[in-house]
């Protein structure tokens, strides 16, 4: 299997298309630019309902209320940040097949994926009797703490990508 993906990240990197990213004067960075204000405008909105949570921001808003207000943001940014990253990774998959920063942020992306789903499935799902008080419950306050700790992994794997 792990010879198969290797494969078609050589393929995905030999490509005209990755080629043109890669070796072009400026795609690359227009796209790399895109790639971090779209995960600014995630990570920032995220960062919002996970700090009211945390009873740190906005204690008087309700959590529903900021929840329904920056979820079309951050789909937005997700949407953004996952074409742009894919395309920063076709113009160089070979190289980030054995690059161990991007598969660590790879990991903290498939943890992040799943820290979400976890929290509207459970706790979320009675929001109604806790989305007015200052301080969340103990799960809300821990999916928020790890909502922050992962996407800061992921942008911190992601810089790193550069430097291995």
């Amino acid at each position: 299997m792990s010879h198969l993906i290797q494969h078609v990240c050589q393929l995905l990197y030999d490509s005209q298309f990755g080629t043109y990213i890669r070796e072009s004067d400026y795609a690359f960075s227009v796209i790399e630019s895109v790639h971090v204000l779209a995960i600014t405008l995630l990570v920032g909105s995220i960062a919002l309902l996970d700090l009211r949570m945390l009873g740190v921001v906005l204690r008087g808003v309700s959590v529903t209320r900021i929840a329904h207000t920056v979820f079309p943001l951050t789909w937005s940014g997700f949407a953004i940040m996952f074409v742009s990253g894919f395309l920063l990774f076709w113009a160089e998959a070979a190289k980030n097949y054995g690059n161990p920063a991007f598969r660590v942020k790879l990991v903290l992306l498939a943890l992040v994926g799943l820290n979400p789903l976890i929290f509207h499935t459970t706790i979320y799902r009675r929001v109604h009797e806790w989305e007015l008080l200052e301080l969340s419950p103990w799960r809300a306050r821990a999916a928020a703490i790890a909502s922050l700790s992962l996407w800061s992994g992921i942008i911190v794997a992601g810089r790193m990508i550069a430097y291995f």
